[in-house]
C-alpha cells in the first residue's frame, strides 16, 4: 500500500464519522429539603401514576439544595429505585459532581406560551426583511391515531389528533390538546407553564391527564365522566374535568 492509498483510506474513514445534534423534551425534578419528606410526596404521586417517569429523560434541579457528594449519590440511588433515571444535573455545586454521576447541564428553559425560546432578559430583535423566516407553526395536526408505546411531543403550541390515542401512548404539548377520537393513553398539556391550556377528547378513557404538572389518573376521575366527551382545565391549583354536551 503506497502513501497515497493510506492517505485516501484515512480520509474516507474520517468522513464516515458523522455528528448530529438533536433536542429532546425532558422532565425536571426539583427536590426540596427535607429530602425524606420530598421523596414521600414523590412516592404518593408515583403510586397514583405508576411508571410515569419510566423511560423518559429526567433532569435533576438542585438549585434549592446544598448537598454533599455522598448525599447526591444517595439521592440518585433512591430515584433509581423508583425507576427514575437522571440524564443530567443542573443548579449543583460543581465540586460534588464527578465520574459515575450524571453530567452537569445548563441553559435549559421552559417553553414559552407562544412557543418561542428566549433566555431571561433577552428581547427578540426585529430582523431585516431579507432575513425574515417563515413563522413557526403554532399547532400540530396528526391525521392518524397514536399507537401504544408512541410518544408525541409538540412544544410550539396546540396538538390535535384526528383519531384515537391508544393505551400506553402519550401526548405532550405546551398548549392545548384536542383528540377527535378516544383518549386511552396520557395527555399532558401546558407543559411550558401555560395554565390556560385545556384538554378535549371525544371519548374519555384516559390513563392520565395533566395541565402544567397538575394531573389526575383514571382512578381519580369521577366514573360518570368515563366513555364520554370531556374537557380538562386548571382552576387555581386544582384540575377540573367536566363532560361536554
Amino acid at each position: 500500500m503506497n502513501e497515497r492509498t493510506r492517505v485516501s483510506t484515512a480520509t474516507r474513514q474520517r468522513a464516515s464519522i458523522q455528528f448530529r445534534a438533536r433536542s429532546y423534551t425532558a422532565f425536571v425534578l426539583s427536590p426540596k429539603s427535607p429530602i425524606a419528606v420530598w421523596l414521600t410526596e414523590l412516592d404518593d404521586g408515583l403510586h397514583r401514576s405508576a411508571g410515569f417517569f419510566s423511560g423518559r429523560p429526567v433532569v435533576l434541579d438542585l438549585a434549592a439544595l446544598a448537598l454533599k457528594h455522598s448525599e447526591l449519590i444517595n439521592l440518585i440511588a433512591d430515584l433509581n429505585k423508583r425507576d427514575i433515571r437522571i440524564c443530567g444535573i443542573e443548579g449543583a455545586d460543581p465540586s460534588i459532581l464527578g465520574l459515575g454521576l450524571p453530567p452537569p447541564i445548563n441553559g435549559g428553559h421552559s417553553v414559552s406560551r407562544t412557543g418561542a425560546n428566549t433566555r431571561s432578559g433577552e428581547k427578540l430583535q426585529p430582523q431585516k426583511k431579507s432575513m425574515e423566516r417563515a413563522p413557526r407553526p403554532r399547532s400540530l395536526l396528526l391525521n392518524e391515531s397514536v399507537r401504544s408505546g408512541q410518544s408525541v411531543a409538540f412544544v410550539g403550541g396546540d396538538l390535535t389528533v384526528i383519531g384515537s390515542v391508544a393505551s400506553g401512548a402519550e401526548l405532550l404539548a405546551s398548549g392545548s390538546i384536542h383528540v377527535y377520537g378516544t383518549l386511552r393513553g396520557r395527555a399532558l398539556a401546558g407543559s411550558g407553564g401555560d395554565t390556560r391550556a385545556r384538554i378535549f377528547c371525544t371519548k374519555n378513557e384516559a390513563e392520565l391527564v395533566a395541565i402544567d404538572g397538575v394531573y389526575q389518573t383514571a382512578d381519580d376521575m369521577v366514573s360518570s365522566l368515563r366513555d364520554r366527551p370531556i374537557q380538562v382545565w386548571l382552576e387555581g391549583e386544582s384540575l377540573k374535568v367536566s363532560a361536554l354536551g
